[in-house]
């Protein structure tokens, strides 16, 4: 996996990557602080509001700005989102009502809205190699999760020489950062026509692409089987380690560190899994067992109590590892189902619909742990991961190859398609896009 680092323009994305994420782990511990000093003991309702913008943002904002930004240079569109990012990260040390908190959250994500999508549809054209993207996506993930046990660690040791104000200018140094190592990296352009487009179709063609193609509509019931449980675990791990255990925030650490580890592992060993074995049976298996496991945990959680703290956080590193085997594939999906130029598009439509699963599933464990207890909120969670389960199984059926196979019969002597196979009339797999027109894909 380390030989990817050869790549010099993926390892200037990666090391961006990680940079900008430590600057939002940063902005994450300072922005509740920052509202406990604005609202008291209602910083809860603050922060609340805060992540249900930032929600709102990523499902409504990302594929209107991806067809905004289309007609620009990615290396631009990429470094602009850091810059508007870094600019809001440093006024919220100066804002003085929730509003105005509301109004750069608001600004910020949608500058992630714009960033992320955009940087997820680079990589593909950076290392086309597919052993090497699998693993690029595994360390996406690894990223991720270091960021998790990274950034808070890193915010308690400045918060015991600063003021949490200071944490903020971490944030911009980070985007700042970000910015200035995608502005090294090469980034090819966008080919085709794509830019051309009319704005209509720009804005929905990445949707019509993903809801045509059976693997992304498993993909997306898939998504939603992945964020039921996760949310429970983002939800309510604070509610069962303090009130449950009585564990201090180092517990609540350990806890959500054993989460991270769990996905981390299983990141690790995922690209020589898939070397050997197909995305869709890793990722239906990991769903399954994320269901039995969750399942297994409401029931004990319901009738016998809390589990002993050792179980208890084997119990959180599992559901870890197979939350990362259903989402950790996803990027190879959606590589193999669009060409280059669309693909901005169809990252994009992976982007705000993943987070309009997790806009449903937040408030439910939320609420379900309230209203129900945490045993039988994680036994409903695991429903809801069932039942995306099952709308994957029918709608990307096992037997369903990628693509049809289909001929040219219709193709004069001498065409230059079948020249490229020295004349013979042969079949080959066959994509079809959101319009019903057909290219091949060979291999």
């Amino acid at each position: 996996m380390l030989t990817l680092f050869a790549h010099r323009d993926y390892a200037r994305l990666f090391a961006a990557q990680v940079v900008a994420l430590i600057g939002t782990g940063l902005l994450t511990v300072a922005l509740g602080l920052l509202a406990y000093d604005l609202a008291g003991a209602q910083a809860g309702l603050v922060l609340g509001t805060a992540y249900t913008i930032k929600m709102v943002a990523y499902v409504g904002l990302s594929p209107v700005a991806q067809a905004v930004v289309q007609r620009l240079p990615r290396k631009a569109v990429l470094i602009g989102a850091d810059i508007l990012r870094a600019g809001v990260a440093l006024c919220l040390p100066f804002v003085t009502d929730l509003w105005q908190v509301y109004a750069l959250i608001f600004v910020l994500q949608a500058a992630s809205a714009t960033f992320t999508p955009a940087y997820q549809a680079v990589l593909p054209d950076v290392l086309p190699d597919e052993r090497d993207y699998t693993r690029a996506l595994s360390l996406s993930r690894l990223a991720y999760d270091l960021e998790n046990l990274v950034s808070p660690a890193l915010a308690g040791l400045l918060l015991a020489v600063m003021s949490y104000h200071w944490l903020f200018l971490g944030t911009v140094a980070g985007f700042v950062a970000s910015a200035l190592l995608v502005a090294r990296a090469v980034i090819p352009g966008l080919r085709g026509a794509a830019a051309e487009r009319p704005f209509r179709e720009r804005l929905s063609r990445g949707l019509r692409i993903y809801l045509a193609t059976p693997r992304l509509r498993g993909l997306l019931a898939l998504n939603m089987a992945a964020a039921s449980v996760g949310a429970f675990v983002l939800v309510n791990t604070v509610v069962l380690v303090r009130g449950g255990y009585g564990g201090d925030a180092r517990a609540l650490a350990l806890a959500m560190a054993a989460f991270g580890a769990g996905s981390m592992a299983a990141a690790l060993l995922l690209p020589r899994i898939l070397d050997h074995v197909a995305d869709r049976p890793v990722m239906m298996t990991a769903a399954r067992g994320l269901i039995v496991v969750a399942l297994t945990a409401g029931a004990l959680l319901w009738r016998g109590g809390l589990p002993g703290w050792p179980l208890f956080l084997v119990i959180w590193g599992t559901i870890g590892a197979l939350y990362a085997g259903i989402l950790t594939p996803s990027g190879r999906l959606l590589r193999r189902s669009a060409h280059a130029e669309d693909r901005p598009a169809v990252f994009a439509a992976q982007f705000a619909l993943s987070h309009a699963c997790w806009l449903v599933s937040y408030p439910l464990a939320g609420w379900a742990g309230q209203a129900l207890g945490m045993g039988p909120a994680l036994g409903v969670m695991a429903g809801l991961a069932a039942l995306g389960l099952g709308m994957a199984a029918w709608l990307w059926p096992a037997d369903l190859i990628d693509a049809p196979v289909h001929a040219h019969p219709d193709l004069p002597e001498g065409h230059p398609h079948l020249r490229a196979h020295g004349g013979r009339r042969h079949a080959h797999p066959l994509v079809i896009d959101d319009e019903h027109r057909a290219w091949p894909t060979h291999g």
